[in-house]
């Protein structure tokens, strides 16, 4: 559930600004009507009530908290994207889009009270003074940081500040207590953190947004790639909710051949307008997967359409989030922004991929929810479309608009039910606490140096009883768990639970990306993905 609300909060901010610099942006318009045309019947009113509220209320109103909830009030009665953003809100709310923000530069969780860095950004301030993956805070600018006050809201407020401006922190690293004077600077927001070979000819990317240095992004790790021999790619665009639509043609224009309309828009103020692929792409020759699910949306959807449509590659995965709608954001005079939806995105075939919300904005954050219960999920034959939303693609193949984009190949949702060990586990958190831990232990071993030494000698470490006793230090016993799953369910759960493990405590000793290059042999989209690659290749 905290998924499906995550990514309804995360859509809201979608395709919004476009950036004027870019080949595909867009000609700013003036509204029809003035704010202040108080002619306008409707304006009227509301400038009416407001005065009258402000001049003969019982007490003295608060006219900002009262402008803010009749703002979101007007925004919320037009669709579920169009939306207000406070301008103490702005800076942070962009800050994923534009792929940059000022601060020190790591990644951190919060266990047992105590923040702990899980990751040190590459050449951010953090590394440059010589914090470590695993270092625990105690005090910030000799503010105790344990505690009430390890919260998420303290380490922001705390941490993240103008660049050139130093910040004083007291650390714990094992035993010792280390101070270290880190100066802010800008950080990097990548959209690409995973990208390998999985042979000498397929290569993986996951794109996790559309912003700024997408492209840019995408194109080194292709570059990369292709020098280790990449033919065929796997795009990953799994829970991507999108980003900049400038930026999604941009990297559509990556895969499809020049002059080729990628998208277009048009609302009731703005005619049609088509982007079109322009410059050299990256990667327009070699076969081509794109994995999607629920939880892709917008801009990811006008790349899965762009190469669905011209029949450029095979999507693979399941129906797509369905947004369609295009905002504009414009600042009000106080900082703060209202992003408004101002056209309809169209797919090259004519599809419009917006699924319905004249039911209002509830109804729509629960769609996801309804097509778990409908089955749609497990079963492709669960969703239907009307044949007056009928599409053809380049190479004639059907397909619908009307409610997100229907992949090639579906795959229905894994329901293998977890064993009892797995469940206690994952509930007491500790597949979060031991990786932490691990690291904590063992970092200065040999045997564990790089990722390829982790690999190579996986075996002598004996990750599975080395957890189990972490497990049982915090009255987790495995085997005085009754399993009332059948064998074959207790077999695969204890597997599945042996590669998290590995896999976490890879992705806390080496960074991000490294979870995933041990868990896509358990990724049934992935290996869905490879079949079809070789299968193309024979």
């Amino acid at each position: 559930m905290k998924r499906l609300i995550l990514l309804c909060l995360t859509t809201l901010i979608v395709t919004g600004p476009i950036c004027a610099q870019s080949k595909f942006s867009l000609l700013k318009k003036k509204p029809s009507h003035s704010v202040a045309d108080t002619s306008v019947p409707g304006v009227q009113r509301v400038l009416e009530t407001f005065d009258l509220i402000n001049n003969y209320y019982v007490v003295d109103p608060k006219t900002d908290h009262l402008s803010e909830t009749a703002i979101r009030a007007m925004l919320t009665s037009l669709d579920p994207h169009s939306v207000y953003i406070p301008a103490k809100d702005v800076e942070r709310t962009n800050e994923a889009l534009q792929g940059n923000f000022e601060g020190v530069g790591i990644s951190f969780t919060i266990l047992n009270d105590t923040i702990c860095v899980s990751e040190v950004i590459a050449g951010g301030p953090s590394e440059k003074v010589g914090i470590l993956s695993g270092d625990k805070f105690l005090r910030i600018d000799g503010i105790q940081a344990t505690g009430d006050s390890a919260r998420q809201p303290f380490v922001f407020r705390h941490l993240r500040g103008n660049k050139g401006t130093v910040v004083v922190v007291d650390m714990l690293r094992g035993r010792d207590t280390l101070t270290f004077d880190i100066t802010r600077d800008r950080i990097p927001i990548h959209s690409v953190e995973v990208y390998f070979m999985e042979d000498d000819s397929i290569g993986y990317i996951s794109l996790l947004r559309f912003a700024r240095n997408s492209v840019t992004e995408f194109r080194r790790a292709v570059h990369d790639l292709k020098k280790q021999g990449m033919q065929s790619l796997i795009l990953d665009l799994r829970g991507n909710t999108g980003g900049f639509l400038d930026i999604a043609c941009g990297m559509a224009n990556e895969f499809i051949s020049p002059n080729r309309l990628l998208v277009y828009q048009e609302g009731r103020a703005q005619k049609r307008q088509d982007f079109k692929s322009v410059y050299s792409g990256s990667f327009r020759k070699g076969d081509l997967v794109v994995l999607i699910d629920e939880n892709t949306a917008s801009a990811s959807e006008i790349v899965s359409g762009a190469v669905q449509d011209w029949d450029r590659g095979t999507l693979i995965g399941r129906r797509t989030f369905g947004k369609g709608l295009v905002q504009r954001m414009f600042e009000l005079s106080d900082g703060s922004q209202v992003r408004i939806t101002t056209a309809r995105y169209f797919t090259p075939s004519g599809r419009c991929i917006q699924k319905p919300y004249e039911k209002g904005t509830d109804e729509y954050n629960n769609e996801l929810n309804n097509r778990y219960k409908h089955g749609e999920l497990f079963s492709a034959d669960s969703v239907h479309f009307p044949d007056s939303l009928k599409y053809k693609t380049h190479g004639g193949r059907t397909v619908y608009g009307g409610g997100g984009i229907m992949p090639d190949l579906f795959i229905p949702l894994d329901t293998t039910p977890a064993s009892k060990y797995y469940q206690v586990c994952r509930r007491k958190g500790l597949l979060n606490q031991f990786p932490q831990y691990y690291a904590d232990h063992h970092r200065a071993d040999t045997l564990i140096a790089d990722f390829d030494a982790f690999l190579r000698n996986y075996p002598q470490l004996q990750l599975d009883s080395v957890f189990d006793a972490f497990a049982a230090s915090k009255g987790v016993y495995r085997d005085s768990i009754q399993e009332t799953a059948t064998d074959s369910i207790v077999q695969f759960n204890a597997h599945f639970l042996s590669l998290q493990v590995k896999a976490l405590v890879a992705d806390r000793l080496y960074g991000r990306g490294h979870y995933y290059r041990i868990m896509k042999d358990e990724d049934k989209f992935y290996q869905a993905a490879l079949v079809e690659l070789r299968k193309k290749k024979k």
